[in-house]
């Protein structure tokens, strides 16, 4: 697989490195003034700066649950995401839009996930399966 590459909006790029960083656990790549790279599990996130640029999501129903739509995020090996999952829940900095659960259990495509906010508003979300073979199930 080959990573994609996204750009999104940020109204303050020190506290985006700082949650990027320090509380999702990226690694930080190029930067300017106006932009900051990440590696997101190894896929390129652009936050360019846009101070009076709001994340306004709306919300879309999945599985009878509210998600917000835009948002992005990364699948994960079920370790992985549990492991993420319990760093998110021990930070107090974490904007919780839906703490992690079990999305379609017992159907194809069973899938734990989590939503969470970063400073500027954008929501991220984050899915663990037991296999990528899972991943497109229907």
């Amino acid at each position: 697989m080959t990573p994609f590459h996204l750009a999104f909006p940020v109204r303050d790029l020190d506290e985006t490195r700082v949650f990027y960083r320090d509380v999702l656990g990226c690694d930080l790549g190029r930067s300017s003034d106006t932009w900051v790279d990440f590696s997101l599990y190894g896929h390129q996130m652009s936050a360019h700066l846009r101070p009076g640029a709001s994340a306004a999501a709306r919300d879309g129903q999945v599985d009878g649950k509210a998600v917000p739509i835009p948002h992005f995020g990364v699948v994960l090996m079920m370790d992985d995401w549990q492991a993420l999952a319990a760093r998110l829940e021990s930070s107090e900095a974490i904007d919780w839009i839906e703490r992690p659960m079990v999305r379609f259990k017992g159907e194809p495509g069973e899938q734990a996930t989590l939503f969470i906010r970063d400073p500027s508003g954008n929501a991220l979300e984050f899915k663990g399966f037991r296999s990528m073979e899972s991943v497109f199930a229907h």
